[in-house]
């Protein structure tokens, strides 16, 4: 079943979800969902180790 990042995306930049964790394995999808999202500077990734990035809301926007 394919994640709709696009909710997800949504949900992070108006502060619905306070953070969203993607799998190494799930990266390259989520990417090209942010690319095309139309407010991406309102969320920020943070690498963790493993390959793992957890996004949240930019801190701009809180």
């Amino acid at each position: 079943m394919e994640k709709n990042y696009e909710e997800i995306l949504t949900s992070l930049a108006d502060g619905k979800l306070s953070e969203y964790k993607i799998e190494a394995k799930d990266a390259f999808a989520f990417q090209q969902a942010l690319r095309n999202f139309g407010r991406r500077q309102d969320i920020t990734g943070i690498a963790q180790r493993g390959g793992s990035i957890i996004y949240k809301q930019a801190e701009n926007q809180v």
